[in-house]
């Protein structure tokens, strides 16, 4: 048993170090709309909120009537039996930066393969925004980040104050797995 969950770990490592490489970043086209944000410089954040307005315009409603958000440019996400995620992103209350949030997931199920995907966690209120800022912060068990994809739903809402939206990058993940996210916060 002990040899099987080395093992494990060992081809965990090597999944995480062989798709991190993957990501070489969104560019956006000449013809993209810019972001009108309190971001000063083409960061891998702005990148991101760009990349889901143009390609998702109906979360552009979500920018402007939330209260806050964290935007997770990359997180890196690999398994096999025993799966982890990690990314860190940039938090913002009422559009102005306030601090950088790290993620981490470890999931225990059926899975294999390994992906990198951005997230954007919105939050509906001051008072949600408040748990996350002093680490209070877990998503209600109904709470499931939506995939934005074409078919994405267009009416997706809060759940416990929280709406939750990813985009793949790359990589291919197979999985039915139980685990949560846990985020740190940090302020500027």
């Amino acid at each position: 048993m002990k040899k099987q969950i080395i093992i494990t770990f060992f081809i965990l490592i090597v999944t995480l170090l062989l798709i991190a490489p993957v990501y070489a970043g969104w560019k956006p086209s000449a013809e993209d709309e810019p972001v009108k944000s309190q971001l000063s410089m083409n960061t891998p954040t702005e990148e991101v909120i760009r990349n889901f307005k143009t390609h998702y315009p109906h979360l552009t409603v979500y920018f402007e009537k939330a209260y806050g958000y964290a935007v997770f440019p990359t997180i890196t996400k690999g398994g096999i039996g025993i799966g982890a995620a990690h990314g860190t992103g940039e938090v913002y209350e009422q559009g102005g930066f306030i601090g950088t949030s790290s993620l981490t997931q470890v999931t225990i199920g059926l899975q294999f393969g390994g992906q990198t995907y951005s997230e954007i966690v919105f939050f509906k209120d001051k008072e949600t925004l408040d748990d996350f800022k002093k680490g209070n912060f877990k998503p209600g068990a109904q709470a499931s980040a939506i995939a934005s994809t074409s078919g994405a739903s267009t009416d997706a809402d809060y759940d416990h104050g929280v709406a939750i939206f990813t985009l793949s990058e790359s990589g291919l993940m197979f999985e039915a797995t139980v685990g949560g996210q846990k985020f740190n916060f940090k302020p500027k």
